[in-house]
């Protein structure tokens, strides 16, 4: 793509979030600086009564803002980016999130308010509270950030001492923006590591727990491993071989408690490639080589796949996702990338709010 292309689009894209309806409409685009989870494509409105969500919109923002930074030319539209860019970030009302109580909550809905759920435990929310913190205008106050990191797990898994979050993914998306090496929060201080080593920890448990399959699922081993949240083939109830298999639809699986129903997801493995390279390659390579998930698929690897539960074709290949999700293709590209070139990570330190963000949440040392 041309650079004047990528700028058309980015401007085009960034134009819509900017003048689409905010308001507490429940067929609005957002409200408050905020995005629903998700928008018809065709009106760019709310859809299927989904809530008004403060993790999503955060990666939106930080997508936004990485734009900002790489668009970095005199002309009137790379201007035009950039303004807009901080414009929007401006605008989103964190502290409006806090509804009266320390941490953040999951998001909010026209008919019935905020959700009870709030971010608490590690997770995604990582990247959520550093921008929050940074806002120049609707900030969280740096105590939410130590509310939250309260509520952090430690767990021994495998041999591994590592902060726990079962799906993969959730080690993952907060490290698409921000580089974690070498800089420690309170928390990690207390540890002596840092989170980028945490998730490498992760990943291994991860490569570990598939090694070990102590379910005794098809295909597992030591390169075929990624359990993450995702689609599968349930919800279904069958006997396999004289043992009933539970197996389940959309869920947040995780490693090594479960819920594990043989379902793996082969994108969550792609996007761990910056934290352990040397075990992710080989599982890449099976997966194009060895399980041949690539066939026909004119956008890469399937959502998932499970070989226990049967194929309905009768194959013993199992059941493969007929899906491609957006929320999975962009953690590939993006971790691909940071693998490479380290780009996305580059671009990011010379956001002055990820930078604010980070200091006003206690890290040190490294790159800050």
């Amino acid at each position: 793509m041309s650079r004047p292309a990528a700028v058309e689009r980015t401007l085009k894209t960034l134009r819509f979030f900017w003048n689409s309806h905010q308001g507490p409409e429940p067929d609005a685009t957002g409200y408050r600086g905020f995005y629903y989870h998700f928008l018809g494509m065709r009106s760019g409105r709310r859809v299927w009564q989904c809530e008004l969500s403060t993790v999503d919109s955060a990666f939106l923002l930080a997508g936004i803002l990485t734009a900002g930074i790489y668009f970095d030319g005199q002309t009137d539209d790379e201007k035009a980016i950039r303004e807009l860019a901080d414009a929007l970030y401006q605008r989103a009302d964190w502290a409006w999130f806090l509804n009266g109580g320390e941490t953040v909550t999951h998001g909010w809905r026209p008919e019935t308010g905020f959700i009870p759920y709030r971010w608490e435990g590690y997770d995604e929310a990582l990247l959520l509270y550093i921008l929050g913190l940074a806002s120049p205008t609707h900030p969280l106050s740096p105590s939410s950030y130590t509310v939250w990191a309260s509520t952090y797990e430690w767990k021994h898994c495998y041999g591994f001492d590592y902060l726990y979050a079962g799906p993969l993914f959730t080690h993952q998306l907060s490290h698409i923006w921000v580089d974690f090496r070498g800089i420690q929060d309170a928390a990690m201080r207390a540890r002596n590591m840092d989170y980028f080593e945490n998730s490498r920890r992760a990943t291994y448990v991860q490569r570990q727990y598939g090694i070990v399959n102590p379910l005794q699922y098809d295909g597992y081993g030591e390169c075929c491993w990624g359990i993450t949240a995702s689609d599968g083939p349930g919800p279904d109830l069958i006997k396999i071989n004289g043992v009933s298999r539970k197996f389940y639809d959309y869920l947040g699986r995780g490693v090594p408690f479960g819920p594990d129903d043989g379902t793996l997801a082969p994108w969550a493995v792609v996007a761990s490639l910056p934290f352990a390279p040397e075990i992710v390659l080989p599982v890449i390579e099976h997966f194009l080589h060895g399980a041949k998930l690539t066939k026909s698929n004119p956008y890469g690897f399937k959502s998932t796949f499970n070989t226990t539960y049967p194929n309905p074709d009768g194959s013993a290949s199992g059941w493969t996702s007929p899906w491609h999700y957006g929320l999975n293709q962009g953690p590939i590209v993006l971790m691909i990338e940071n693998h490479l070139s380290g780009l996305p990570w580059k671009l990011m330190r010379h956001c002055p709010y990820i930078t604010k963000g980070l200091l006003q949440a206690g890290f040190q040392g490294g790159s800050l």
